[in-house]
């Protein structure tokens, strides 16, 4: 516990659906009192134009504060608690080419994002024992400006290199880490997909730590016979690439994951959810009882594959797998509002666009969009702002859905005792997304020149302030911290 007491005043916090209150947040590196200004909730449409909140502003009196403590004006914003992305790759140590961990925490930073966890497979080595899990977090432990955990990771290179995966798992699980990663389907040599039989296995294993399982889930051997077959006919545009890797090769690797988690009863947990029809075998499998869970990214619920048609973010838009139809769009937009999604991530992942987004061979452009920073502003202008998803459904899919499941307990909830990380966000302000602002290592995105409808003031995290558009910050990178899961 810091000795000095801080106040964050005048912001607005969500209490529930679309209501808020004033109020004033006492903290050093937790929340200690949570203070309302007077006893009245407002609901949004109160609030929502200029006028409604300055009359609003105007009726309520000024408290007063212990001369003392350090006081940070909120300017009746809104604070939210700090976003967490539990899918991000920040590329440290090993693809520093691409991005770092000095510039993606910068980058979340400044998106309001506060803690993220880092894939272990853009890593060399790859967190797959506990080895290699001591050399990331070396690389790593003095280089983020946010809070950090990890993800394990599991792959065929260690059952063909034979390796004691059961001994690599239970180490991993007692370093700390949050999850585990494997693929269905992989482009990496340093951390290859698994089988079918690979897979059974490790969710076995992995079922014994009380941890999740992550998979990316597009079926290899659908996905690997188109491609072969347009590849040999030297058909390489964007079309081809998104029809090799369709809503069938999702659905039929979201039901043999299902089919897993039965079996084995692990906890399974599908990355980047693109399509209605993976959602649907989702739902299907909890209604019978299977233990899976699904997250979407900010770029399926606002892309489809008509963005493909402009030549100014074809390459920039390149993901796996990639966005699809305006159905599935409506669908993931649905899952986030009915609660078949847990949460919504970015699948972070930059490089140098000069270079890897340049070809113009589809097959071989780099593929991946660097969006940490982008992530809180673009869910709270396109989905309360803009559509029908309330703040307390916003505020859940970007902190604490994901600090209740990957057990991330002091996180992810602006209530006492819990770590006073915040964003402040002003929702009457309007902001340009501009690539040269970026501050991860690739400037590049394909939201390039989007309106958004809010932006993100200063983010706080344990206390002290790591990012302010004021320019009144407190730390700077070596701050964050790594967070083990137990």
């Amino acid at each position: 516990m810091n000795s000095e007491i801080k106040i964050l005043t005048n912001v607005f916090i969500n209490s529930s659906e679309n209501n808020f209150y004033p109020a004033n947040l006492y903290f050093d590196d937790k929340i200690r009192k949570i203070v309302h200004i007077n006893n009245f909730e407002y609901s949004w449409d109160d609030i929502s134009s200029s006028e409604g909140r300055k009359k609003i502003i105007n009726t309520i009196q000024n408290v007063d504060l212990p001369a003392e403590s350090k006081i940070i004006d909120g300017k009746f914003n809104l604070a939210i608690p700090g976003g967490i992305d539990p899918h991000v790759h920040f590329d440290t140590p090993g693809f520093e080419f691409r991005d770092t961990f000095e510039h993606g925490s910068t980058a979340a930073a400044f998106g309001g994002v506060t803690s993220v966890i880092d894939m272990p497979c853009t890593s060399i080595p790859p967190v797959t024992s506990k080895i290699n899990f001591l050399e990331k977090f070396n690389s790593v432990k003095n280089r983020s400006l946010i809070d950090f955990a990890f993800w394990g990771g599991v792959c065929r290179n260690d059952f063909e290199n034979g390796e004691d995966i059961e001994k690599n798992i239970k180490e991993l699980n007692d370093c700390g880490v949050a999850s585990y990663k494997a693929y269905l389907i992989s482009g990496m040599d340093t951390f290859k997909d698994l089988t079918f039989d690979q897979m059974k296995i490790a969710a076995e294993l992995i079922r014994k730590t009380g941890k999740p399982l992550g998979v990316h889930a597009e079926d290899k051997s659908l996905i690997e016979s188109r491609r072969s077959k347009y590849q040999a006919k030297d058909l390489n545009t964007w079309e081809y690439y998104c029809s090799t890797r369709d809503d069938e090769a999702e659905e039929k690797a979201v039901k043999n994951m299902a089919e897993i988690s039965r079996i084995t009863g692990s906890r399974i947990h599908i990355v980047h959810l693109s399509s209605a029809k993976g959602l649907n075998r989702i739902k299907e499998a909890r209604k019978d009882g299977v233990n899976i869970s699904a997250e979407t990214c900010s770029h399926y619920l606002h892309f489809t594959q008509d963005d493909f048609k402009n030549d100014s973010i074809r390459n920039f838009l390149k993901t796996a797998p990639p966005v699809k139809l305006q159905v599935d769009k409506d669908a993931l937009w649905k899952g986030i509002s009915d609660g078949s999604l847990n949460f919504v991530t970015t699948d972070h992942a930059g490089c140098n666009p000069y270079v890897e987004k340049k070809n113009q061979n589809y097959w071989k452009v780099y593929g991946g969009i660097p969006g940490v920073e982008h992530r809180v502003p673009h869910l709270i202008s396109e989905g309360f702002l803009t559509r029908n998803l309330s703040m307390e459904q916003a505020v859940k899919l970007l902190s604490t859905n994901a600090a209740e499941y990957f057990n991330l307990s002091s996180k992810g909830k602006i209530e006492e005792s819990f770590d006073a990380d915040f964003a402040l966000i002003n929702l009457w302000e309007k902001d340009i997304v501009k690539s040269e602002n970026m501050h991860s290592k690739g400037k590049y995105t394909p939201l390039e020149n989007m309106v958004l409808n809010c932006r993100v003031e200063k983010t706080i995290l344990r206390g002290k302030v790591i990012m302010s558009l004021e320019n009144d910050v407190d730390e700077s990178i070596g701050y964050g911290k790594f967070i083990e899961i137990k």
